[in-house]
């Protein structure tokens, strides 16, 4: 330890219950040495050379923000493509305004139709939401719009593409072709859907090197780091490693960290279906290969298992009563008989499991496959995490915590969609039930807040899903949605700082500000414990400290 870099705060909330506060950190070679006030730390400073930074001692520090389930390089792929969605965004040419329904998107599907100069050419676009913007599309509306140039529409949440006949054609899907996610009309007929993750991967090959473009991946990692300095965000993890190609997402992200003015830490968290139908057998030694590479910027963590829908796509699983419609939703690509069989593997090694489940009927498969795990091969601190966890019932918050496990949940929804999909999709009960944290809570469960950024329409701002799982109020800034489910604003904070990290396995290097973990730190222009807890999403955000360093927000001086 060549030096100390003391940093002084008005006020350092450190999550750490036996030492709450500070007034002071110092760290050295990225972690930290010592906290407390400049008189408690002065046996370190007496000893070893040091500077003192006094230019946060009006601010907030508190631990860096942890979101455990994002997808930026993914989101890199949607940023190129022609953007039809309903909320602000950007697309090749720069911001685009978002479009306010369906017949809106219809009409931009006709202008683009009107401009493509080369019919072969498909027209390739995303960010279509079903939810707010009236309804899914179909094989028979995109006819409409043109029967001869290739249409090809992925859903804002991308479980979903959307395509017209020609494009069916170019996918090579038939009448007679009968594969999991191909959706039909009631008579039978073709519909055009393409949903989850095998299906839209099928709907993909013919469009791959326009949606798969050079160098994609490697920019949308440094433009969503920006976003998360000025979230507060000092650690992400990705949980979707593979979806494109493990080889070129693991190079991207090395790529990015071993930048040194990159801001973040990442976690990748492979997907087990692609992880099979790569590697196989021999998926396991490719993992402890990729694991070795690991370092405290970037380490591979995990596995992934997606068995069902989005709730924005209203594809999730549902219990009686089911959808208002009637719809039914989707599994995920493995069969839930052979689920088990399948996690087994991954189980008896300790790698801890992520298993995405959105609706109760998902909910309820995946606390019968985490129970029969423990049967086959008791485990203790297993860390099975259920991803999502949007709609369930009190029995499931408790039978999840009599079996040991966590729930990464995303808390945005509440406020987002809950009344839109009282009306559509999931009724008035469930969605205004969205995001049982208070269960969770009351029965012992451990708990983390992410933000699924951004492959659902929301914003990646911890202090918002803080907002959100504290006041649960709805998009109309006024109804509170499931009172009952509202938790106090230090479980929220422990939810994107300590208990997200916990989730990741991570909480013995960040999460809270202990000696000799790492100096990871949001700065904070106020006090997120003192404010109005409706003001908590208010409270500015002027940048973060990675492993010793400042990284202010691109707003703030």
């Amino acid at each position: 330890m060549d030096r100390i870099m003391v940093y002084t705060a008005r006020r350092i909330h450190t999550m750490d219950p036996g030492r709450p506060m500070a007034r002071a950190i110092a760290v050295a070679d990225g972690r930290i040495v010592s906290l407390g006030t400049l008189d408690s730390m002065a046996p370190w400073l007496r000893r070893v050379p040091h500077d003192i930074d006094d230019r946060f001692a009006d601010d907030i520090l508190m631990p860096g923000f942890i979101d455990p389930h994002t997808h930026l390089r993914m989101s890199g792929t949607f940023m190129g493509l022609q953007y039809i969605g309903p909320i602000p965004s950007h697309g090749p040419q720069g911001p685009v305004a978002g479009l306010a329904d369906r017949d809106a998107v219809l009409s931009r599907l006709r202008t683009l139709v009107e401009e493509q100069n080369d019919p072969a050419s498909p027209i390739i676009t995303w960010g279509y939401d079903p939810g707010m913007q009236g309804g899914h599309l179909d094989r028979d509306m995109l006819d409409r719009i043109s029967d001869r140039v290739p249409l090809w529409v992925l859903s804002y949440a991308p479980h979903i593409v959307y395509t017209n006949t020609p494009m069916l054609e170019r996918i090579g899907v038939e009448a007679d072709t009968t594969a999991h996610g191909i959706g039909r009309y009631p008579d039978g007929r073709l519909n055009g859907w393409f949903i989850e993750s095998r299906a839209v991967g099928q709907a993909t090959r013919p469009v791959r090197t326009e949606v798969y473009r050079t160098g994609f991946g490697h920019q949308a990692l440094l433009r969503q780091s920006k976003v998360a300095v000025a979230n507060g965000i000092t650690t992400v993890a990705d949980l979707a490693w593979g979806f494109e190609s493990f080889e070129n997402e693991w190079d991207d992200h090395a790529k990015a960290v071993n930048e040194p003015s990159f801001p973040l830490r990442m976690l990748l968290i492979p997907f087990d279906a692609r992880l099979v139908a790569k590697f196989g057998d021999d998926r396991f030694d490719y993992l402890a290969t990729i694991w070795a590479q690991g370092t405290d910027k970037l380490a591979a963590h995990g596995v992934k298992f997606i068995n069902d829908g989005s709730y924005p796509s209203m594809t999730l699983r549902l219990n009686f009563p089911g959808y208002l419609d009637g719809e039914e939703g989707l599994t995920g690509e493995t069969p839930w008989p052979d689920m088990v069989d399948r996690m087994l593997p991954y189980w008896q090694q300790g790698i801890q499991i992520h298993s995405h489940a959105n609706g109760d009927e998902t909910v309820d498969m995946t606390l019968d496959t985490l129970a029969e795990l423990q049967l086959r091969h008791p485990r203790f601190d297993h860390r099975f995490t259920i991803e999502h966890y949007c709609i369930s019932t009190v029995a499931q918050g408790r039978r999840l915590a009599a079996l040991g496990g966590l729930a990464s949940v995303n808390p945005y929804f509440v406020h987002y969609r809950a009344l839109i999909h009282a009306d559509s999709g999931f009724g008035p009960d469930r969605a205004e039930a969205t995001a049982r944290l208070g269960t969770l809570q009351q029965a012992g469960v451990t708990f983390a807040l992410h933000s699924d950024f951004n492959l659902v329409v929301g914003p990646m701002a911890p202090l918002t899903a803080a907002w959100v799982a504290v006041n649960r109020i709805a998009a109309d800034d006024e109804t509170v949605m499931a009172p009952g489910e509202r938790i106090s604003v230090a479980s929220a904070l422990r939810a994107v700082t300590i208990d997200a990290a916990f989730v990741l396995r991570r909480d013995h290097e960040i999460g809270s500000l202990e000696v000799g973990k790492l100096a990871d730190l949001a700065i904070l222009g106020g006090d997120p414990f003192e404010v109005e807890p409706r003001a908590l999403r208010d409270v500015a955000v002027k940048g973060t400290i990675v492993g010793g360093v400042p990284h202010l927000a691109a707003s703030c001086p």
